[in-house]
C-alpha cells in the first residue's frame, strides 16, 4: 500500500500550497478547497495506478473525481462570495495573533487523513474478482445516493439563506429539520461506497472501513460539527441551544424516539 504514502504525501504538499494561499486571500475557508480538489486527485491516483480489474479502477478513480468537482466546486462559490466559513471566523477571532500557527496545527493533519482515506479506496480497487459483484453495484449506488443527499442539503441551505431578509435565524427546513448537520452525515455515510466493494475473503479487507469511520470521527468530533457550533452558538446563542435540545447532531431522530433516552430527554450523536 505504498500507493497510500505517496497520496497522503501528495495532499500534504497541496496543503502547504493551501496554507499559503489561505494566508494571502485572508480566508481560511480556501483550505478547504485545496484539500477537496488534492485529494480527489489523489485518490482518483491510487485507484488506477492498483492493481486488479482496469474497468473497476477507472469507475473508482471516476467517481472520486465526480465527488471532488461537485464538493469542491460548491465550496469554492461559497468560499468566493461569501464571508469567511463561520468556523474559520470564529476560530480567528479566538486565536488572535496564533491564528495562523493553529491553522499550520490543523492542516498539518489533512494529508495523513487523506492517506487513510485512500487505503479504502486501494482495497476497492484491487478487489481481485475482475467481474462486476453485487458489492459493486452497491457501492456505486451509495456513493451517488449520498452525493446526491448531500447536493439536495447543500441545495436546501442555500435556498433558505436567499430568502433570509434578516440574520439570526436556524434552518430547519427540509433534511435539515431531521436533524443538525445532514450534509456532514451524507459526507460519512458516502464513504461506506469503499468496503461494499471491496469486501470479500482477503484478510484484510475489513480495513476498507477505515474511510467511513474516520471521516465520521473527523466531521462528528474533530473539524466538522464542535468548531461550527461552537460558531454558531456565540451568534445565535439560546436560539441555536434549544435548536441541539430537540434535535440530533448528525443522525436523524426516527418518529418513535429509538434515539431517545426518554421521549423528552433525546440522546445527541
Amino acid at each position: 500500500m505504498i500507493l497510500c504514502l505517496y497520496a497522503g504525501l501528495a495532499v500534504t504538499l497541496a496543503m502547504v500550497a493551501g496554507w499559503f494561499l489561505q494566508r494571502a486571500l485572508h480566508n481560511a475557508g480556501w483550505v478547504d478547497v485545496v484539500w477537496t480538489f488534492s485529494t480527489g486527485l489523489a485518490l482518483a491516483g491510487v485507484a488506477l495506478a492498483a492493481p486488479g480489474a482496469l474497468w473497476r479502477h477507472a469507475l473508482l478513480a471516476g467517481l472520486m473525481l465526480v465527488w471532488s468537482l461537485r464538493l469542491g466546486l460548491h465550496v469554492a462559490l461559497r468560499v468566493a462570495s461569501g464571508p469567511e466559513d463561520a468556523r474559520y471566523a470564529q476560530m480567528r477571532k479566538d486565536a488572535g495573533a496564533g491564528f495562523q500557527k493553529q491553522m499550520a496545527w490543523l492542516m498539518a493533519g489533512q494529508g495523513p487523513v487523506s492517506g487513510l482515506l485512500s487505503i479504502s479506496l486501494y482495497l476497492a480497487a484491487a478487489q481481485p474478482d475482475p467481474s462486476v459483484r453485487p458489492g459493486d453495484v452497491l457501492g456505486v449506488l451509495i456513493l451517488l445516493l449520498c452525493l446526491g443527499g448531500e447536493a439536495l442539503a447543500d441545495a436546501q441551505l442555500r435556498a433558505w439563506r436567499a430568502r433570509q431578509t434578516s440574520p439570526g435565524g436556524i434552518c430547519e427546513e427540509g433534511l435539515w429539520r431531521l436533524c443538525r448537520h445532514p450534509n456532514y452525515l451524507f459526507e460519512a455515510l458516502l464513504w461506506l461506497a469503499f468496503p461494499a466493494m471491496a469486501l470479500s475473503t482477503r484478510p484484510l479487507s475489513w480495513l476498507s472501513f477505515i474511510a467511513p469511520v474516520l471521516m465520521f470521527l473527523v466531521l462528528r468530533f474533530l473539524t466538522g460539527v464542535p468548531p461550527l457550533e461552537a460558531s454558531m452558538l456565540a451568534r445565535r446563542g439560546e436560539a441555536y441551544r434549544a435548536f441541539q435540545a430537540r434535535t440530533t447532531a448528525m443522525w436523524p431522530r426516527l418518529p418513535w424516539g429509538v434515539f431517545e433516552k426518554t421521549p423528552h430527554t433525546p440522546k445527541n450523536f
